[in-house]
This record gives structure tokens, C-alpha cells and sequence, in this order.
């Protein structure tokens, strides 16, 4: 028996369902999934069990207390990371209503890709093997707490993941690493915390 051709109504109905599974399919690639409900990658994260991203900075951490440097954790950095750079920075000085320019606190390189926290009041002997320390705006090597001069300024924690090591900079300043950086950033990580003085 001859085959029955499809009516014009079959064929739109045809019509839809495949757009639909080709949609579907670029769906899925812009989303990173696959099809059939499995999971994301899971997202590069930076935190601290000090402070909540967005929360106050402990006084700890500050010119007002110990000016030690918080806990810092991380995980979920990219496939084929080789090191990590971190660069905490305060965007608001010195006047949050009236910033002039972003003061940098904390410079850090060739933090392994294996390495996954950064203790509390860690100095130069406790880092993680092959780090490197670059220098603060108060041209210091390692880490100056908020100190803000007026009103409540933000600290963004940025840790960055490269696909090379880097070579020694010899105590570089932020500029000199983001230019080091460039072109070998495979993904980023934010936390920030904010401060005003107590007194």
C-alpha cells in the first residue's frame, strides 16, 4: 500500500517538535549541562568563616584590632589551573561619597592550584609552598587591614586562577601582576567584606 503523505497540520507539528529538541540541545551547551537533568560544574568560590560576602569585617582584621589577616577558603577553581593569585583592594578612599582612588591591602602570587585555604594571621612562613608576597600601598610585603578614614568602605577579596606559573616578580605592586595576569586568567573569585571605624 502507498505511503499517506502527512497533512499540512502533521508536518507544522513535526516542524515544532524538532526546533524545539535543536533548542533544547543549545540550551544545554550555553548552560554547561548536559541534557537529562545532570548537575553544573561546580562554580570557583571564594569565602572566609569570618564574614559572610557582603557582611562586616571583623574587628580583628583591622588597624582597630590585631591587623591580622582573615581565613580565606576556596574551591571549584577552572580545569588546567596552574596557580592562584590573590589581590584584596578597597575601592572607596579615602571618602566612600567621594573615592579618588582604590588602595590596595594584600598582594599575592603563585599560590599552588592545589592549595585550597589561607589560615588566619598567616605570614610568610605559613603560606603555601611557592607562594609569593607582592607589595601593599603602604609599600609593605603582605597584608594591612581596613582602615578606612571616613564613612564604610568595601574590601573585595579577588582570587584569581591562571593557567601558567609565574615567574618571580620581585615584589610586585598590583598593577605589575594584573599586567603579568593578563592573557591567563581562567576564572575569578570575589568576596567582600565592608568596615567603618569604631571610634
Amino acid at each position: 500500500m502507498p505511503r499517506q503523505s502527512s497533512s499540512p497540520k502533521q508536518r507544522h507539528r513535526q516542524y515544532r517538535v524538532s526546533i524545539g529538541a535543536v533548542t533544547l540541545l543549545i540550551a544545554s551547551l550555553y548552560t554547561g549541562n548536559e541534557l537529562f537533568g545532570q548537575e553544573a560544574t561546580v562554580t570557583f568560590q571564594l569565602t572566609s568563616p569570618a564574614f559572610a560576602d557582603g557582611a562586616d569585617i571583623p574587628l580583628n582584621y583591622t588597624c582597630e584590632g590585631q591587623d591580622v589577616s582573615p581565613p580565606l577558603t576556596w574551591s571549584g577553581a577552572p580545569a588546567g589551573t596552574k596557580s592562584l593569585a590573590l589581590i584584596v583592594d578597597d575601592p572607596d578612599a579615602p571618602d566612600p561619597a567621594r573615592p579618588r582612588m582604590t588602595w590596595v591591602h594584600w598582594v599575592l602570587y603563585d599560590l599552588p592550584a592545589s592549595s585550597t585555604a589561607l589560615a588566619e594571621a598567616v605570614d610568610a612562613a605559613k603560606l603555601p609552598p611557592g607562594t609569593k608576597p607582592g607589595l601593599n600601598d603602604w609599600k609593605k610585603l603582605g597584608y594591612g587591614g581596613p582602615c578606612p578614614p571616613t564613612g564604610r568602605h568595601r574590601y573585595f577579596h579577588k582570587l584569581y586562577a591562571l593557567d601558567v606559573l609565574l615567574p618571580n616578580l620581585r615584589r610586585p605592586t598590583k598593577a605589575a601582576l594584573e599586567a603579568a595576569m593578563k592573557g591567563h586568567i581562567l576564572g575569578e573569585a570575589h568576596l567582600m567584606g565592608t568596615y567603618q571605624k569604631k571610634r
